[in-house]
C-alpha cells in the first residue's frame, strides 16, 4: 500500500521536534534541565481583559455554533486598528480572519498558484514560507538575504527572466529569523518592482509591534500602491500574546482576498466565536500591554547581549522581533554541529540557522522566551564550561 503522497516529500520532521528529543536525551543523560531558546512561543500572557472575554464567551452555549463568516464587529475592529495604528483604510471585502497567520501561509497558494508557478521566497526564511508554495505545486526561487545588505532583498540582483515568470513573492519585515527591519525606501522599491513584473506580494507583518529602541513598526499597506499588488498578514500571537488561540488577519487587495475567502469557505467553518470576541477585545482595549511586552523583549535582548558578550559570544542587538540572530564560530562545520555541541556541553538549546535555509548555515536563532534570570544562568553555564575559549 502506497500511503505517502509525492506532495509529502516537501516535508521533513520539524526542527523543533528534533530539538525536543535532543533535550529529553540531555536531561535523561545528565539529570539537568535545559535552557531552551529554540521555539518562539511567547511566554507573556494576554491582557486580563482579553482572557476574561474569552472565559465568559466559552460559557455561552450559542457560541459553539459554526461561525461561517467573520463577525461584523470583528471586521469593524480590524478596520479601526489598521486606521488608527497604520493610517490604512480597509473595506470589509479587503479583510478575512485566519486561524493564525500560518493558515494563510499554508493554504493561500492553493488559491493563487498553479502547478509550476514561481514564488519568490527570501532566504533565510520562516519554514512555511517555502513549504506553503510547494504544497500547491508551485516552484520556489530563493532571494538571498545577506548580512552585508542589512538582510534586505536586493532587487538589482534579481534575475529579470525569473522575475518575469514569478507569480508571487513573500516579504517579511521585521524579519524572522534575521530580526532585520526595512526602511521606507525598501517598500517603495518593492512596490515598483512588483508592478514592473506583475507580481503579487504577500507581506508577513507578525512583528510590527516588537520594534525596539523607540522605533515604530509600519504596515506594507501604508505605502502608496501596495494595495494594488499585495496583501498583508498580521497576527494576534505576538502583539497580544494569543499564540495558542490561533487568530490572525489577511488584509489588502480585494481580488486576492476574494479568491482566498472562496477557498476558505470550502475548507473550514470560520473562527471559533469566543476567539473572535477575544480578538475584538484585544483590538479595542488590549493595547495597554503592547508597550510593556515590547519592552520586556527589549530588556531580555539587552541582558542576553551583555551577559553572553562577557563570556565570549558576541551577538548583535536585534532591532526588532522576539529573536536574536547570531553567527557561529568558524571551527564548526555548520550550525547543526554548533547546536549539538552547545547542547551537549551546556544544556543550552538554540535553533540551527540552516533550518531556515541555505543562507542560515553559519548562524543560529535564539528566541527571547526566557526571563532574565534564565538568560544569566545560560551565561553562567557558558562561562563555567569555557565554551567560547
Amino acid at each position: 500500500m502506497q500511503i505517502k503522497s509525492k506532495r509529502m516529500e516537501v516535508f521533513k520532521p520539524s526542527v523543533f521536534t528534533g530539538l525536543k528529543y535532543l533535550k529529553q536525551d540531555y536531561t535523561k543523560k545528565t539529570g539537568k534541565d535545559t535552557i531552551d531558546f529554540s521555539i518562539g512561543s511567547p511566554n507573556i500572557a494576554p491582557e486580563p481583559s482579553i482572557m476574561k472575554v474569552m472565559q465568559e464567551s466559552v460559557m455561552v452555549p450559542e457560541n459553539y455554533k459554526y461561525a461561517i463568516t467573520d463577525l461584523p464587529q470583528m471586521k469593524e475592529a480590524i478596520h479601526d486598528w489598521y486606521k488608527n495604528r497604520y493610517d490604512v483604510e480597509l473595506e470589509p471585502n479587503e479583510m478575512v480572519c485566519l486561524q493564525g497567520s500560518q493558515e494563510a501561509l499554508s493554504t493561500l497558494f492553493l488559491a493563487t498558484c498553479d502547478q509550476g508557478d514561481i514564488v519568490l521566497v527570501p532566504d533565510p526564511y520562516y519554514p512555511i514560507f517555502s513549504d506553503g508554495p510547494k504544497i500547491a505545486g508551485a516552484t520556489v526561487d530563493y532571494m538571498p538575504l545577506l548580512e552585508e545588505n542589512g538582510y534586505l532583498i536586493d532587487f538589482d540582483a534579481m534575475d529579470p527572466e525569473i522575475a518575469k515568470k514569478a507569480k508571487m513573492m513573500i516579504v517579511s519585515y521585521p524579519n524572522n529569523p534575521t530580526c532585520a527591519i526595512a526602511p521606507d525606501s525598501f517598500y517603495k522599491e518593492l512596490i515598483a518592482f512588483a508592478k514592473k513584473y506583475d507580481i503579487m506580494v504577500l507581506h508577513d507583518n507578525a512583528y510590527s509591534e516588537l520594534v525596539f529602541d523607540g522605533k515604530i513598526g509600519k504596515s506594507f499597506l501604508s505605502f502608496e500602491g501596495a494595495k494594488e499588488i499585495g496583501i498583508e498578514l498580521n497576527s494576534f500571537s505576538k502583539t497580544f500574546g494569543m499564540a495558542g488561540a490561533r487568530l490572525g488577519v489577511c488584509v489588502g487587495n480585494k481580488d486576492i482576498i476574494e479568491v482566498y475567502s472562496t477557498l476558505k469557505s470550502n475548507m473550514d467553518y470560520g473562527i471559533f466565536l469566543p476567539v473572535q470576541y477575544a480578538g475584538i477585545e484585544a483590538l479595542r482595549h488590549g493595547g495597554q500591554s503592547i508597550h510593556s511586552t515590547c519592552q520586556a523583549y527589549q530588556d531580555r535582548r539587552d541582558v542576553l547581549v551583555k551577559e553572553f558578550a562577557e563570556v565570549g559570544w558576541t551577538i548583535p542587538k536585534s532591532p526588532a522581533t522576539m529573536f536574536s540572530w547570531a553567527k557561529i564560530p568558524e571551527k564548526y562545520e555548520d550550525s547543526k554541529a554548533f547546536v549539538l555541541d552547545l547542547l551537549e556541553k551546556t544544556g543550552i538549546v538554540v535553533t540551527p540557522g540552516q533550518a531556515f535555509g541555505k543562507q542560515g548555515e553559519r548562524y543560529v536563532r535564539l528566541a527571547l522566551v526566557q526571563d532574565e534570570s534564565a538568560i544569566k544562568e545560560a551565561a553562567r553555564r557558558l562561562k563555567e564550561t569555557h565554551f567560547f575559549k
